[in-house]
This record gives C-alpha cells, structure tokens and sequence, in this order.
C-alpha cells in the first residue's frame, strides 16, 4: 500500500471528528492556535501554558489539531524508529507520507500527522496531555530550525542583562541548576531545549513552554521548591539515604509562577554565556573556569542535539557539524563546571557573572 497523502489524510480524520474548541498561544514570536474536541483537553493545555496564553491577535501562523480518540490504527507500515543510545524499548515507529510524516507512539497509541501546514495529534490524549504538549512544541522547534536556528540539549536563564545557558550528559544537573539561579534571582528562559541563532550582537537562544521536572532530592534542597511536594512526600524522601535520593527516577513538575513568582519566564535572550557540567559527585571542590569552546569538543557535543522523528529537513538542508555550532556560539563567553557536584556553589558563581554589565 502507497504512502497517503498527508494533508488528504487529515481532513479525513477532522471530518470525523470536528475540533470546535480554540486556544490560543504566544510562544516566543509565535501566534499558535490549538484546536480540540474536548474542553477538558483544552483546560489542560490551558492551565499548563498558563503564562502563554494570549487573545487572539490576527492570524496564527501555527495551527495544532489536538483529537481526543480512541487509540487508532493507520493501517499503515510502519517503521521501528532506531533506538537510542543507553535505551532498552523502542518508543515510537513512524512511516513517511506524501508531504509529511505519521509517528505513532507504540505504548500509549498516540498518532501524530504533520508536515506544511498540517499539525495534527490524535488518539488518547487526555491521558497522555505532556505528548500533546510535547508535540505543540516540536512544532515551535520545527517553526525555529527551518528559520536556520542550531537545536540544542540545554537550560537557559538570563539576569538583568545577560543570558546563560547550561548543558551536560543526561544526568548532569543542568535543569537542578537552572533552578538555584532562579532562587537567586535569574528568569527563567529554558528548561531542556533551547534553539541558538546568530543576532547582530552575539549568539540568542529561544526557549520552549515546557516546565522543568525534578526529582525529589531537587525540591528537599531547594526552598522554593519544595511546595511541588505534599508534606508526606517531603517527609518520606528526607529519610533516604543520599545515594537512594540521588538515584530517584520520581519526577514533579515545577510550576514557574507558583515556585518562584509571575513574570520570571522570558521566551527569548541573548546567549552571553555557556556553562557546560563536566563535574562528577565526591569528585573534589567545585571549579568554574573560562574556556576556549574549540578546545573542548566532547562538551560541545552534549550541547548538540538532533531534533528527531519530530522534525522534518528542508530538501537539501544537511546536519549541522561541531563547526556550525561554533560559528553561532561566538561571541559567548565559555566556561566548564568541573569537580564535584555543587549547586549551592555552582550558583553563586555564575549568578555573579550574570550581575556582571
């Protein structure tokens, strides 16, 4: 069976299930309009994007089709999509279609159509609102990188007049870390993901609507956190021993405005300063360092990342290399996190540098 076309294959599917429900978002520069066929999708997706909710103003340039469905089958071939590095179960399979692309999510069923003007997501969703949520912002991503914007796996924050964005392994602390300089004072700009472009003055990075996740030990070390938690939830983590916290996969999400205030999120910034987490626990006294990025290849490449089965390449566009993050990076004061692990440390320094005109 032939690949369908995928805009054909869309109205198809909104014909049988009709999406009267509008929302309308601000992400960055970015008028989005999410359309869903059931309210209480669309109060979650509400409440989750709360800071980026704005009243229609002209025409969306993005429009996202959330249907709430029983899990559906394409009937289509579908391929296993590789897996990745360190992964034991393939998540998603996918096939390409005429002008796009369909990914289905293989534990939970979730279908998801795009590729030109087509965004559409369907199946379970008000069981699985982080995957809408996931998707409505691969399309920010897709919107950001056919613009010529480098995708990469880091945390942003900015402070009066400087941005700062931190990347590292899986694992590092990057996002604990973004969060102790908020406590700190900084606004928040990313939690994972951040696109790079080269501006007249430096590198700007823009950020995504997506709330950072922490484990436990994250919100028992950190004041402002610990309201993400009950008081049960406090009380039992506490007990753990260090090496039992550390290794919890249990994750909360951070509302922003709750933890720490309205008004501390910023979309965009400009990208004067990279933090890359070379540290390691009980490796010795934390250090901050001022480095040539050239220098120092394999953390550059924990700072790149490919933006997966989610994005579709321009016809001819090629992977960006090591040298094409170097080029939109220059212009960014560099420095390396080395040493042990110490956030309160960590934090006091680059909030210094952040202060700094």
């Amino acid at each position: 069976m032939s690949a369908p076309q995928v805009q054909e294959l869309a109205r198809e599917l909104l014909r049988e299930n009709p999406a009267g429900i509008s929302l309308r978002l601000r992400l960055n520069k970015l008028n989005f309009e999410v359309k869903t066929n059931r309210a209480e999708l669309a109060q979650e997706l509400k409440r989750y994007y709360r800071p980026f909710i704005e009243p229609s103003q002209g025409e969306a340039q993005i429009t996202v089709y959330a249907l709430e469905t029983p899990a559906w089958d394409c009937g289509l071939e579908l391929r296993h999509k590789p897996l990745e590095p360190g992964k034991a179960k393939i998540k998603e399979e996918y096939i390409d279609l005429v002008g796009g692309r369909l990914v289905r999510k293989r534990l939970t069923g979730m279908v998801f159509i795009f590729g030109g003007q087509t965004n559409l997501a369907l199946g379970p969703c008000l069981a699985n609102p982080n995957q809408v949520i996931n998707f409505i912002n691969n399309r920010q991503i897709q919107w950001e990188l056919e613009r010529g914007a480098l995708l990469a796996h880091a945390a942003g924050v900015c402070g009066p007049g400087l941005g700062l964005a931190m990347a590292g392994q899986a694992g590092k602390g990057k996002s604990t870390l973004a969060l102790h300089l908020m406590s700190r004072g900084a606004t928040f700009i990313s939690n994972d993901r951040l696109m790079v472009t080269k501006g007249q003055n430096g590198p700007v990075m823009t950020g995504l609507a997506k709330l950072p996740r922490i484990n436990p030990g994250t919100a028992l070390n950190n004041p402002n956190l610990k309201k993400v938690m009950s008081l049960e939830d406090q009380e039992r983590f506490a007990a753990l021993p260090p090496d039992q916290l550390w290794a919890l996969e249990h994750k909360y999400d951070v509302d922003i405005d709750t933890c720490f205030g309205p008004g501390l999120i910023k979309m965009g910034f400009s990208l004067d300063m990279l933090a890359l987490l070379d540290w390691d626990r009980d490796a010795g006294a934390c250090r901050l360092d001022q480095v040539d990025l050239a220098d120092h290849p394999n953390l550059l490449a924990s700072f790149m990342k490919e933006p997966g089965l989610f994005y579709l390449p321009p016809k001819g566009q090629n992977a960006p290399s090591q040298e094409d993050y170097l080029r939109v990076l220059t212009g960014a004061r560099v420095f390396v996190l080395s040493g042990g692990v110490d956030f309160a440390k960590a934090a006091d320094m680059l909030a210094g540098e952040l202060q700094k005109s």
